[in-house]
């Protein structure tokens, strides 16, 4: 179990309140190391989601994964080339769908939240296995339904690239400036005690 802030953490991040490390150690690197994950330890990852909350317990999130050079190919065409300069040497790339309408027929107003959530729960897993992963909005939701054989009723959120770390210089110039952990705003910008407070 991971119990302290990994270095490149420590020299980017610090918590305002006592929190698990495992939170700021969760971060979003672009460079990879090809490495095979080890099947324990990718179930691993969607075990940690299936545990995730839901409303009414309907569980909507959905993953597809791919890791083989077929899948992943299959994979490109809907990844925004941006991503694809990076992501390609991920060795897991994941969707992320999650089921629009409920158990009793009706839209699942929650059903983004809801696998928004399972993500994170994904996310934290990976770090706590020694994994990273990055989620990228940057890809063609319809083309990802042609591809994948999504049906109505599904809708694809988001691409997650897991893998090991690779190494900061094997990224591009621009991308190398960008990998390191990022901040985040402090709390008294996004927590409002009794109404809300626009900032």
């Amino acid at each position: 179990m991971m119990n302290q802030y990994l270095p490149q953490v420590k020299e980017n991040r610090e918590a305002g309140h006592d929190i698990d490390p495992v939170f700021l150690n969760r971060w979003s690197p672009r460079s990879y190391r090809s490495d095979a994950i080890p099947d324990e330890v990718l179930f691993s990852l969607f075990e940690a989601a299936r545990w995730a909350p839901s409303a009414s317990n309907e569980q909507p999130w959905r993953f597809v994964f791919a890791r083989t050079v077929e899948d992943k190919e299959r994979f490109y065409p809907f990844i925004a080339e941006g991503n694809r300069v990076w992501c390609e040497k991920a060795p897991v790339l994941v969707l992320v769908i999650s089921k629009t309408i409920s158990s009793r027929d009706t839209h699942n107003r929650a059903h983004a939240f809801d696998a928004g959530t399972a993500w994170g729960y994904l996310a934290l897993e990976a770090t706590r296995q020694g994994l990273v992963t990055h989620a990228m909005g940057g890809f063609d939701p319809e083309k990802a339904r042609e591809v994948l054989g999504i049906p109505e009723g599904y809708e694809p959120q988001a691409v997650i690239a897991v893998g090991y770390q690779g190494a900061k210089e094997e990224l591009n110039e621009v991308l190398q400036e960008r990998e390191k952990p990022s901040t985040r705003r402090d709390l008294s910008e996004t927590v409002f005690e009794g109404v809300f407070n626009a900032k």
